[in-house]
C-alpha cells in the first residue's frame, strides 16, 4: 500500500549552494532541499532478504522537481546516483526517476534521516526493492544509459521492481 501527498512551500529563487550534494554542476545544501516543496510518501519498505516495514512515511523533494530545476529534459537519459561512502552507486531510467513516488528524502518516520539509515539525504524509490534507495546521497548525474550500481554488480536486478508495483503508473 502507498500514498503520495505534496506539500506546498515557497520555492527558493535558487537551489545553488556549496556543499552537501550535487546535480551535475549545481551544488545544493540539505537546508536548501528542506526549503523546497516537500512530498510525503507512505509505502512499505521491502528488502530482498525478506523483511518488510509496513507503511513507512518518507518526506523529501520529488526527484522530478530537482531534475526539472536542473534542466534535465532528454527522454532517453538515465540518472546515476553517487554516495558519500565512495562505493555505493545506483541508477534509474529517466522515466523511473520522474515518478511522483521517487524522492530525495530528508525525513523517515517523521524525523530527519539518521546517518545509520543513510542520512542526512537519501534516495527513496517506493515501488522498488530497498537496495534501489541509495544511502548517503552525494550526487546525481545524467547519463545516456542505465549504469549498473553497487548491488547490480553483485547480481541484483537492474530494475528492482517490487512484485506488486505498478510499473506503468506515475505512482505505485
Amino acid at each position: 500500500a502507498s500514498s503520495v501527498r505534496s506539500r506546498t512551500r515557497a520555492r527558493p529563487t535558487t537551489c545553488c549552494g556549496s556543499t552537501d550534494w550535487s546535480t551535475g554542476r549545481r551544488r545544493t545544501r540539505s537546508t536548501q532541499l528542506r526549503a523546497m516543496p516537500q512530498t510525503r510518501v507512505v509505502h512499505d519498505v521491502v528488502c530482498t532478504d525478506g523483511w518488510r516495514v509496513a507503511k513507512t512515511p518518507w518526506e523529501g523533494v520529488r526527484l522530478a522537481d530537482i531534475l526539472d530545476d536542473a534542466g534535465v529534459r532528454s527522454p532517453s537519459a538515465a540518472i546515476r546516483f553517487t554516495c558519500f561512502d565512495g562505493a555505493y552507486t545506483e541508477s534509474l531510467t529517466l522515466e523511473q526517476a520522474r515518478r511522483s513516488d521517487v524522492l530525495v528524502a530528508l525525513n523517515m518516520q517523521d524525523k530527519p534521516i539518521t546517518h545509520a539509515h543513510g542520512g542526512p539525504v537519501r534516495l527513496y524509490v517506493a515501488p522498488m526493492y530497498f537496495y534501489k534507495s541509495a544511502k548517503w546521497l552525494s550526487g546525481v548525474s545524467v547519463t545516456d544509459k542505465v549504469v549498473p550500481g553497487y548491488w547490480e554488480e553483485r547480481g541484483y536486478a537492474v530494475d528492482g521492481w517490487l512484485d506488486e508495483a505498478d510499473r506503468n503508473s506515475d505512482a505505485a
